[in-house]
């Protein structure tokens, strides 16, 4: 096992252009810590992967692994083990001949090779499939099996690569699940890539947000829903996305429907201080609620309704307005296309206030 620094790391494409796919890339991952990347296609997140992998090179600053600095050095010596988003099976490969070849050219002892190569498969489950070739496998055993062949390495990191990506979405859940609970009993070091930001949240100890090729956040799974540091981590992070709307402030709050919504008083006094006469409103869906006609709120017009069972989620536009906001409601008696609905604020507390020119979080902002 084994720290991870990337220290002013940067991948720079060349041509007449040149394209920073990883800009300055400043990140510690603990010994044992799983860290997530995440982010949109073209963020960056699979490049920053590759180069602790020693598959993209460090153009500029380093990587780290423990106390060596491997930028120079060739995937083979930097102790680290990949798992794909394809599988890469052999396929004229038995299960076993599969997870054992890496320590085949090692030239490992057959009998240490089947002692790894058992106790991997019995931790994954895999036990009865040894002596089956990839093709009679489902693809949630073929992805066990690609893990099993990192796990018998012992390396000192493992890489993933959208690993469940090939998968359907209930196996997905599942794989997800077991994929972080044996990485626990591991104490592996772990940088998993991902753009599915629900898997993220769910899996890492820390999330590092990567847009542009530039880290915006990282934190703990609770911290960037609750106090992410720009619009671009509010609006990435949380299924549904956050509600973000620019809106123009007065004395107490931000105007929205011809009703003021009130915010914090830091916030407010922030804004002031930079001059701002409209801010970017954050709330998310959870945090709005339906009210009557004898109580405050400001009216949508509903445009979908989407019914999930316990919940339902509906898309309105304010009244006056095109400005998208989605609301959760209960899913048992939601409103239907075309209603109008007055809505407001559960708690001043939850929502959140960036700066619309440097999409920064304003101080006093939850």
């Amino acid at each position: 096992m084994a720290e991870v620094a990337y220290v002013e790391a940067s991948r720079v494409y060349g041509g007449a252009s040149q394209v920073r796919a990883v800009d300055r890339l400043d990140l510690s991952i603990s010994d044992g810590e799983f860290l997530v990347l995440v982010g949109p296609s073209g963020s960056g997140k699979s490049t920053a992967l590759r180069m602790v992998a020693g598959l993209e090179e460090v153009d500029e600053g380093e990587i780290r692994i423990g106390p060596r600095a491997v930028s120079s050095l060739p995937p083979k010596d930097r102790d680290i083990a990949m798992v794909f988003q394809s599988y890469a099976l052999y396929p004229h490969m038995t299960v076993a001949e599969n997870m054992g070849f890496a320590l085949k050219l090692r030239r490992m002892p057959g009998s240490q090779i089947k002692e790894k190569v058992a106790e991997a498969a019995a931790m994954l489950d895999l036990t009865k499939y040894l002596d089956r070739k990839p093709k009679a496998l489902s693809g949630g055993q073929r992805q066990r099996v690609a893990m099993g062949r990192a796990i018998v390495r012992e390396p000192s990191v493992f890489l993933m690569d959208e690993p469940l990506s090939n998968l359907d979405a209930k196996l997905r859940v599942e794989t997800r699940a077991n994929i972080a609970s044996l990485q626990q009993r591991l104490g592996t070091t772990t940088i998993y890539v991902t753009h599915d930001q629900v898997e993220a949240m769910t899996m890492g100890d820390r999330v590092a947000v990567l847009a542009d090729g530039v880290l915006q956040q990282c934190a703990s799974p609770r911290e960037l829903y609750e106090a992410p540091a720009n619009s671009f981590v509010a609006g990435f992070i949380g299924s549904p996305a956050m509600n973000l709307l620019d809106l123009p402030l007065d004395a107490a709050g931000v105007v929205i429907g011809g009703l003021t919504v009130a915010l914090p008083r830091e916030a407010l006094s922030d804004a002031s201080a930079k001059q701002l006469t409209e801010v970017t409103f954050g709330v998310r869906p959870e945090s709005l609620r339906l009210v009557g006609a004898d109580e405050e709120g400001f009216e949508l017009i509903v445009r979908l309704v989407e019914e999930l069972g316990s919940d339902a989620y509906v898309h309105c536009v304010v009244a006056g307005s095109e400005q998208r906001i989605v609301v959760r409601v209960d899913g048992r008696t939601p409103p239907y296309i075309g209603q109008r609905i007055q809505v407001a604020v559960r708690d001043t507390a939850e929502v959140h206030v960036f700066d619309p020119n440097t999409t920064q979080r304003l101080s006093g902002s939850p």
